[in-house]
């Protein structure tokens, strides 16, 4: 379930602001998005994984705490990521 190095090194590519950044808000939204994704297909065929739930309703929380940031100091940057991420906002 865990996102490989190859999958983190093309998210930090895709969404970096400048060289050498790994930790905008950007990045650290599209990793949770990214392992989101992949937690809920592991929920699809396994429903009673508690702890599996429980690791995503706290990178839910946490992105949207990460989006709310982005949407109050950047709404440029907000609005671009969403359609890039394809969330509903």
């Amino acid at each position: 379930m865990p996102l490989t190095t190859d999958e983190k090194k093309k998210l930090i590519e895709d969404f970096s602001q400048a060289k050498g950044d790994t930790g905008s808000p950007e990045i650290q939204i599209a990793l949770l998005t990214k392992s989101i994704d992949k937690i809920k297909l592991h929920l699809v065929g396994n429903k009673q994984d508690q702890p599996a739930k429980r690791g995503l309703l706290d990178k839910i929380s946490k992105r949207r705490r990460l989006l709310r940031y982005l949407s109050t100091t950047s709404k440029e940057r907000y609005q671009e990521l969403i359609k890039k991420l394809g969330l509903k906002k």
